[in-house]
Protein backbone atom coordinates (compact mmCIF):
# COMPACT_ATOMS: atom_id res chain seq x y z
CA UNK A 1 0.00 0.00 0.00
CA UNK A 2 2.84 2.39 0.87
CA UNK A 3 4.61 1.71 -2.47
CA UNK A 4 1.37 2.32 -4.37
CA UNK A 5 0.81 5.58 -2.53
CA UNK A 6 4.37 6.75 -3.24
CA UNK A 7 4.04 5.81 -6.92
CA UNK A 8 0.80 7.76 -7.18
CA UNK A 9 2.34 10.75 -5.42
CA UNK A 10 5.21 10.93 -7.91
CA UNK A 11 3.21 10.05 -11.05
CA UNK A 12 3.39 12.87 -13.62
CA UNK A 13 0.13 14.65 -14.43
CA UNK A 14 -1.58 13.65 -17.66
CA UNK A 15 -0.37 15.57 -20.69
CA UNK A 16 -3.41 16.90 -22.55
CA UNK A 17 -3.47 17.23 -26.34
CA UNK A 18 -3.41 21.04 -26.33
CA UNK A 19 -0.46 20.98 -23.90
CA UNK A 20 1.43 18.56 -26.13
CA UNK A 21 0.76 20.79 -29.15
CA UNK A 22 2.03 23.85 -27.24
CA UNK A 23 5.23 22.02 -26.23
CA UNK A 24 5.66 20.57 -29.74
CA UNK A 25 5.36 24.01 -31.36
CA UNK A 26 7.70 25.60 -28.83
CA UNK A 27 10.41 22.97 -29.32
CA UNK A 28 10.11 23.13 -33.12
CA UNK A 29 10.36 26.92 -33.14
CA UNK A 30 13.36 26.99 -30.82
CA UNK A 31 15.51 24.12 -32.12
CA UNK A 32 13.81 22.61 -35.18
CA UNK A 33 13.04 19.25 -33.56
CA UNK A 34 9.83 17.57 -34.73
CA UNK A 35 7.81 15.88 -32.00
CA UNK A 36 5.48 13.77 -34.10
CA UNK A 37 2.13 12.43 -33.01
CA UNK A 38 2.74 9.42 -30.83
CA UNK A 39 5.46 11.13 -28.77
CA UNK A 40 3.00 12.24 -26.09
CA UNK A 41 4.08 9.50 -23.69
CA UNK A 42 7.76 10.38 -24.07
CA UNK A 43 7.06 14.09 -23.48
CA UNK A 44 4.88 13.36 -20.45
CA UNK A 45 7.49 11.08 -18.91
CA UNK A 46 10.55 13.26 -19.49
CA UNK A 47 8.97 16.60 -18.67
CA UNK A 48 7.17 15.02 -15.72
CA UNK A 49 10.58 14.84 -14.05
CA UNK A 50 11.00 18.58 -14.58
CA UNK A 51 7.63 19.18 -12.93
CA UNK A 52 8.69 17.11 -9.91
CA UNK A 53 11.98 18.99 -9.60
CA UNK A 54 10.15 22.31 -9.72
CA UNK A 55 7.33 21.21 -7.44
CA UNK A 56 4.70 21.86 -10.12
CA UNK A 57 1.57 19.79 -10.54
CA UNK A 58 0.31 20.77 -13.99
CA UNK A 59 1.76 21.19 -17.48
CA UNK A 60 -0.03 24.51 -17.96
CA UNK A 61 1.75 25.91 -14.94
CA UNK A 62 5.02 24.45 -16.22
CA UNK A 63 4.60 26.14 -19.62
CA UNK A 64 3.89 29.44 -17.89
CA UNK A 65 7.08 28.95 -15.86
CA UNK A 66 9.13 28.31 -19.02
CA UNK A 67 7.75 31.35 -20.84
CA UNK A 68 8.18 33.65 -17.84
CA UNK A 69 11.81 32.68 -17.20
CA UNK A 70 13.83 35.52 -18.76
CA UNK A 71 17.15 33.75 -18.07
CA UNK A 72 16.36 31.02 -20.59
CA UNK A 73 17.36 28.27 -18.16
CA UNK A 74 13.87 26.75 -17.95
CA UNK A 75 13.65 26.55 -21.73
CA UNK A 76 17.13 25.04 -21.92
CA UNK A 77 16.17 22.44 -19.30
CA UNK A 78 13.02 21.59 -21.30
CA UNK A 79 15.01 21.02 -24.49
CA UNK A 80 17.70 19.06 -22.62
CA UNK A 81 15.03 16.77 -21.16
CA UNK A 82 13.60 15.97 -24.60
CA UNK A 83 16.92 15.55 -26.43
CA UNK A 84 18.27 12.06 -27.02
CA UNK A 85 22.07 11.91 -26.64
CA UNK A 86 23.00 8.36 -27.62
CA UNK A 87 26.62 8.14 -28.74
CA UNK A 88 29.79 6.06 -28.44
CA UNK A 89 33.45 6.14 -29.33
CA UNK A 90 34.18 5.14 -32.96
CA UNK A 91 30.48 4.98 -33.78
CA UNK A 92 29.99 4.17 -37.50
CA UNK A 93 33.71 3.41 -37.69
CA UNK A 94 33.96 3.48 -41.51
CA UNK A 95 33.70 7.25 -41.34
CA UNK A 96 36.84 7.41 -39.23
CA UNK A 97 38.63 4.97 -41.56
CA UNK A 98 37.91 7.28 -44.50
CA UNK A 99 39.02 10.30 -42.50
CA UNK A 100 42.30 8.65 -41.52
CA UNK A 101 43.15 6.97 -44.83
CA UNK A 102 41.96 9.49 -47.43
CA UNK A 103 40.67 12.82 -46.13
CA UNK A 104 43.53 13.78 -43.81
CA UNK A 105 46.36 12.74 -46.19
CA UNK A 106 44.74 14.84 -48.93
CA UNK A 107 44.52 17.81 -46.58
CA UNK A 108 48.15 17.45 -45.47
CA UNK A 109 49.28 17.44 -49.09
CA UNK A 110 48.02 21.01 -49.58
CA UNK A 111 47.86 22.75 -46.17
CA UNK A 112 49.15 22.88 -42.60
CA UNK A 113 45.86 23.85 -41.00
CA UNK A 114 42.91 21.53 -40.27
CA UNK A 115 39.55 22.65 -38.91
CA UNK A 116 36.86 20.15 -37.88
CA UNK A 117 33.38 20.65 -36.43
CA UNK A 118 31.47 18.01 -34.48
CA UNK A 119 27.91 19.35 -34.56
CA UNK A 120 25.76 17.56 -31.99
CA UNK A 121 28.75 16.24 -30.06
CA UNK A 122 26.72 14.92 -27.10
CA UNK A 123 28.97 13.75 -24.22
CA UNK A 124 32.21 14.06 -26.18
CA UNK A 125 32.84 10.61 -27.60
CA UNK A 126 32.71 11.79 -31.23
CA UNK A 127 35.07 14.81 -31.00
CA UNK A 128 37.55 12.87 -28.88
CA UNK A 129 37.46 10.06 -31.44
CA UNK A 130 38.15 12.67 -34.12
CA UNK A 131 41.10 13.91 -32.08
CA UNK A 132 42.56 10.43 -31.71
CA UNK A 133 42.16 9.65 -35.41
CA UNK A 134 43.77 12.94 -36.42
CA UNK A 135 46.71 12.31 -34.13
CA UNK A 136 47.21 8.84 -35.62
CA UNK A 137 46.85 10.12 -39.19
CA UNK A 138 49.32 12.97 -38.84
CA UNK A 139 52.92 11.68 -38.92
CA UNK A 140 54.47 14.88 -37.62
CA UNK A 141 52.87 17.53 -35.44
CA UNK A 142 55.49 20.18 -36.16
CA UNK A 143 53.95 23.46 -37.32
CA UNK A 144 50.58 21.82 -37.83
CA UNK A 145 47.52 23.74 -36.64
CA UNK A 146 44.65 21.36 -35.76
CA UNK A 147 41.44 22.42 -34.04
CA UNK A 148 38.15 20.60 -33.37
CA UNK A 149 35.04 22.56 -32.48
CA UNK A 150 32.44 20.47 -30.64
CA UNK A 151 28.94 21.85 -30.06
CA UNK A 152 25.67 20.63 -28.65
CA UNK A 153 22.36 22.07 -27.56
CA UNK A 154 22.20 20.15 -24.26
CA UNK A 155 24.12 21.69 -21.39
CA UNK A 156 24.41 18.54 -19.19
CA UNK A 157 26.13 16.47 -21.89
CA UNK A 158 28.54 19.31 -22.63
CA UNK A 159 29.55 19.36 -18.97
CA UNK A 160 30.23 15.63 -19.13
CA UNK A 161 32.18 16.09 -22.37
CA UNK A 162 34.44 18.70 -20.82
CA UNK A 163 35.21 16.35 -17.91
CA UNK A 164 36.47 13.79 -20.48
CA UNK A 165 36.10 10.92 -18.01
CA UNK A 166 34.27 7.71 -18.92
CA UNK A 167 33.48 4.37 -17.35
CA UNK A 168 35.29 1.25 -18.51
CA UNK A 169 32.20 -0.04 -20.35
CA UNK A 170 32.16 3.12 -22.50
CA UNK A 171 35.89 3.07 -23.23
CA UNK A 172 35.53 -0.58 -24.27
CA UNK A 173 34.40 0.66 -27.70
CA UNK A 174 37.87 2.15 -28.31
CA UNK A 175 40.34 -0.07 -30.25
CA UNK A 176 43.26 -1.22 -28.11
CA UNK A 177 46.01 0.90 -29.77
CA UNK A 178 43.99 4.07 -29.23
CA UNK A 179 42.92 3.13 -25.70
CA UNK A 180 46.49 2.44 -24.58
CA UNK A 181 47.80 5.69 -26.06
CA UNK A 182 45.05 8.21 -25.41
CA UNK A 183 43.43 7.16 -22.12
CA UNK A 184 44.66 6.92 -18.56
CA UNK A 185 42.99 5.08 -15.72
CA UNK A 186 42.02 7.55 -13.01
CA UNK A 187 40.10 5.17 -10.74
CA UNK A 188 40.98 1.49 -10.48
CA UNK A 189 38.24 0.32 -8.13
CA UNK A 190 34.99 -0.70 -9.89
CA UNK A 191 33.55 0.88 -11.85
CA UNK A 192 36.90 1.83 -13.35
CA UNK A 193 37.15 5.33 -14.80
CA UNK A 194 39.32 6.44 -17.70
CA UNK A 195 40.22 9.98 -18.69
CA UNK A 196 41.13 11.23 -22.16
CA UNK A 197 44.76 12.44 -22.22
CA UNK A 198 45.54 16.14 -22.24
CA UNK A 199 47.06 15.76 -25.70
CA UNK A 200 43.65 14.97 -27.18
CA UNK A 201 41.63 17.22 -24.89
CA UNK A 202 43.76 20.15 -26.01
CA UNK A 203 42.55 19.72 -29.60
CA UNK A 204 38.86 20.11 -28.72
CA UNK A 205 36.91 23.23 -27.81
CA UNK A 206 33.34 22.72 -26.53
CA UNK A 207 30.53 25.25 -26.86
CA UNK A 208 26.76 25.29 -26.56
CA UNK A 209 25.08 25.97 -29.90
CA UNK A 210 21.56 25.71 -31.20
CA UNK A 211 21.82 24.74 -34.88
CA UNK A 212 18.77 26.88 -35.60
CA UNK A 213 20.54 30.03 -34.34
CA UNK A 214 23.19 32.12 -36.15
CA UNK A 215 26.59 30.42 -36.10
CA UNK A 216 29.51 32.44 -34.70
CA UNK A 217 32.26 30.58 -36.61
CA UNK A 218 33.32 31.93 -39.97
CA UNK A 219 35.08 28.95 -41.53
CA UNK A 220 36.20 27.65 -43.85
CA UNK A 221 36.02 24.19 -42.31
CA UNK A 222 37.66 21.08 -43.73
CA UNK A 223 35.41 18.49 -42.10
CA UNK A 224 31.94 18.63 -40.53
CA UNK A 225 30.43 15.73 -38.62
CA UNK A 226 26.68 16.11 -38.04
CA UNK A 227 25.50 12.57 -37.49
CA UNK A 228 22.19 11.29 -36.17
CA UNK A 229 21.01 14.84 -35.49
CA UNK A 230 18.97 15.71 -38.57
CA UNK A 231 16.70 12.68 -38.19
CA UNK A 232 14.71 14.81 -35.73
CA UNK A 233 14.20 17.62 -38.28
CA UNK A 234 11.65 18.16 -41.04
CA UNK A 235 12.93 17.92 -44.63
CA UNK A 236 12.74 21.68 -45.07
CA UNK A 237 14.88 22.20 -41.95
CA UNK A 238 17.36 19.56 -43.12
CA UNK A 239 17.69 21.31 -46.48
CA UNK A 240 18.42 24.67 -44.87
CA UNK A 241 20.95 23.07 -42.54
CA UNK A 242 22.79 21.29 -45.37
CA UNK A 243 22.96 24.60 -47.28
CA UNK A 244 24.52 26.29 -44.25
CA UNK A 245 27.03 23.46 -43.83
CA UNK A 246 27.95 23.77 -47.51
CA UNK A 247 28.60 27.49 -47.18
CA UNK A 248 30.92 26.86 -44.23
CA UNK A 249 32.93 24.06 -45.89
CA UNK A 250 36.14 24.80 -47.75
CA UNK A 251 36.33 23.58 -51.37
CA UNK A 252 37.04 19.86 -51.06
CA UNK A 253 35.66 19.84 -47.53
CA UNK A 254 33.73 16.78 -46.35
CA UNK A 255 30.35 16.47 -44.62
CA UNK A 256 29.64 13.30 -42.63
CA UNK A 257 26.03 12.53 -41.69
CA UNK A 258 24.49 9.52 -39.94
CA UNK A 259 23.91 6.34 -41.93
CA UNK A 260 20.20 6.69 -41.23
CA UNK A 261 20.20 10.22 -42.69
CA UNK A 262 19.96 10.11 -46.45
CA UNK A 263 20.20 13.37 -48.39
CA UNK A 264 18.03 11.95 -51.14
CA UNK A 265 15.07 14.22 -51.77
CA UNK A 266 17.03 17.20 -50.44
CA UNK A 267 18.32 19.88 -52.80
CA UNK A 268 22.04 20.46 -52.21
CA UNK A 269 25.29 21.20 -54.05
CA UNK A 270 27.48 18.51 -52.47
CA UNK A 271 28.87 15.45 -54.27
CA UNK A 272 28.37 11.91 -53.01
CA UNK A 273 31.50 10.10 -51.78
CA UNK A 274 30.16 7.00 -50.03
CA UNK A 275 27.17 6.23 -47.80
CA UNK A 276 26.59 9.24 -45.51
CA UNK A 277 29.67 11.12 -46.76
CA UNK A 278 29.62 14.14 -49.13
CA UNK A 279 32.23 16.55 -50.46
CA UNK A 280 32.02 20.18 -51.58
Amino acid sequence: MLEEAMSAAFAPPRLRERQFIAIRDLVHRICGINLHEGKEGLVQSRLGRQLRLLGLSDFDVYLEHVRADTTGKALSDLVDALTTNKTSFFRESRHFDLLRDEVVPALLARQRRIRVWSAGCSSGEEPYTLGMVLRQAIPSRTALDVRILATDLATPVLEKARQATYEETVVGDVPDPYRRTYFKCVRREPPRLYSVTDDIRGLVQFARLNLMDPWPMRGPLDVIFCRNVMIYFAKSTQERLIARFSELLAPGGHLFVGHSESLSGISHSLSYVQPAVYVK
